[in-house]
């Protein structure tokens, strides 16, 4: 197994990877603009035939209260379900968290999860410490509704932005 930074050159296999695995596919312009954009922090797996058989797509993006606070963002992670169970889903997501740490100066990482996916769920808040934020109801196109999940990189930054009541603007 080999797990490496995402290129371009990659693009249709992680695409594949995508299309057999989730319902929510992105066109590929927006793959070749996250590639494109922050070349570093996405990563995938591929099997010793160079199939890819995980990947996880990230980006960088401001803060919705405060633009010019910067944060990742997991895009899409997707691992075949004949690779599940390894840990390569956390070794990706570990991957892109210390890339989007080293390469960009983010007070925490977001990602969204279908309400329903407790394997996906459990991967985030018991083995890589995200805590649920908000749910978005029918944030999925056919209904569903999601958690938004964060883990924050730097809990004394996003202090200095509280209420006069202690409570945090960003609902942290």
């Amino acid at each position: 197994m080999n797990i490496r930074r995402a290129e371009p050159k990659d693009l249709t296999k992680i695409q594949q990877c995508n299309l057999h695995n989730l319902p929510e596919n992105y066109h590929m312009r927006f793959w070749a603009y996250s590639f494109i954009t922050w070349p570093e922090i996405s990563f995938l797996a591929e099997d010793s035939s160079g199939r890819v058989v995980g990947y996880v797509l990230s980006s960088i993006e401001p803060d919705e209260e405060y633009p010019w606070l910067q944060v990742g963002h997991v895009n899409s992670l997707s691992v075949l379900r004949t690779y599940r169970r390894l840990g390569l889903a956390k070794r990706l997501m570990l991957l892109s968290k210390k890339a989007m740490i080293e390469s960009y100066n983010i007070e925490y990482i977001q990602l969204h999860v279908r309400k329903s996916n407790r394997a996906a769920f459990t991967l985030y808040s018991e083995k890589l410490g995200f805590k649920i934020h908000r749910k978005e109801v029918g944030y999925y196109g056919d209904g569903e509704d999601a958690f938004s999940m964060r883990i924050v990189l730097k809990p004394r930054s996003l202090d200095l932005y509280t209420l006069g009541n202690g409570q945090s603007q960003t609902g942290l």
